[in-house]
This record gives C-alpha cells, sequence and structure tokens, in this order.
C-alpha cells in the first residue's frame, strides 16, 4: 500500500502572511493537528502544529495577581503563520511505502505527514487515515480484492476469503506468474495484512 492509496488530495492550507490567530481558528474548528503553509505556487514551506499556534498566546490569569503573585513579562503574541510555523517533521512521496512512512510518524511523535511531488504538496496523511485503512472489515476487502482480480482476468477462476485483513486466494488455474500479480493486486489493497495461496502453499506477506 502506497502513500498515494491513503492521502487526502484537497488539502486545507494557509500562506506565511496568514494570521496566526486564524490558523489557530482552523485547526480548532476543523479538528486539525496541523496546516501545511504553501507558497503562492504550491511549494511547502513549513507547517503550523498546534503547539505552534498556542505558543505565547495564552496569558497568565490576572485573578492570580490579586494574590500578591508578582506579575511575569509576557512575550508578544505572533502575528502572522511565517512567524510561527515550523518545519515539517515528517513528510513523504505519494509512491512511499505506507508502513515506511507509519514508521516514521511513529519515532517522530507524528500525528500527520504532508505529502510532496517534489516541492510541491499534493496531499496529506494522518494516523487516523491509517487507522481507517487498517480497520476495514473483511468483507469490504474481500470485494475490492475481486474486482482487481477481475480487472486483470477472467473473475470466476479466483476465490476470495478474507480473515482479519489476511487474504487466502484459490487459483482454478493454478499459474504461477498469475499468482504472483494477483498477490501484488490484492496486497495493494489497503487494509490487506498479507496474501495467501493455500492450495498451493504460496505466500507474499505484506506485514
Amino acid at each position: 500500500m502506497r502513500v498515494r492509496d491513503l492521502m487526502t488530495r484537497d488539502v486545507v492550507t494557509v500562506s506565511p502572511g496568514t494570521s496566526a490567530r486564524d490558523a489557530a481558528a482552523l485547526l480548532a474548528t476543523k479538528g486539525f493537528t496541523a496546516l501545511p503553509v504553501v507558497d503562492q505556487s504550491g511549494t511547502l514551506v513549513g507547517v503550523v502544529t498546534e503547539t505552534d499556534a498556542l505558543r505565547d498566546r495564552l496569558p497568565v490569569d490576572p485573578r492570580s495577581l490579586v494574590h500578591g503573585e508578582p506579575s511575569r513579562a509576557r512575550a508578544v503574541p505572533r502575528r502572522t503563520v511565517a512567524d510561527v510555523m515550523s518545519e515539517p517533521v515528517v513528510a513523504a512521496a505519494p509512491g512511499t511505502d505506507v508502513a515506511e512512512l507509519a514508521r516514521r510518524m511513529v519515532e517522530h511523535g507524528a500525528r500527520s505527514a504532508c505529502v510532496v511531488d517534489g516541492k510541491r504538496l499534493v496531499g496529506i496523511v494522518t494516523r487516523r487515515d491509517m487507522l481507517r485503512a487498517v480497520s476495514r472489515d473483511d468483507r469490504t476487502l474481500a470485494a475490492e480484492v475481486r474486482r482487481r482480480l477481475g480487472l486483470y482476468a477472467d473473475p470466476h477462476r479466483w476465490t476470495v476469503s478474507v480473515v482479519d485483513g489476511r487474504v487466502a486466494i484459490v487459483d482454478e488455474l493454478d499459474d504461477e506468474r498469475d499468482r504472483h500479480v494477483a498477490a501484488v493486486l490484492a496486497g495493494a489493497v489497503a487494509g490487506v495484512v498479507d496474501v495467501r495461496f493455500p492450495e498451493t502453499r504460496h505466500a507474499v506477506d505484506h506485514g
């Protein structure tokens, strides 16, 4: 499974000149964890995370001063996205293996990753997207595998069953080359963890 299979293509973005307050409002109302920052040409120049948006924007409650606590100097809130944005923690190309991207996201504690073609933003992938893929039900997976195999050859030659994301395919013609193609097609379905051919004892592991 590749990043292009999961990514959201219609991405909500902000520009470097966007108000930092407006970016914070977008994060809050849309439930996003980060907003990609792009210039006029669509080039990714940074991200605004929840942490970035909160920085210097929460003053100390003035009621504490009533009890005699000394006032503390407060940093002036930054006004624009250009002032608060950070470098993307993780980015990936559309053809990146989702397993590799997931490993990097976990390693860096990233909740989302920008998808770029060169430097141009083309999508975004979140942990929720990945969870949605791995939790697809077996019936949906079986239907998608059958559809893909039917595009390659006579659909009646394949018997497909899926249990816990593990696909078992019986090929009536028992053709080794076609089994390889079938394994690739089935393994590319979001949510499939491995593909097996029980009658021929061939297996291709996808996770």
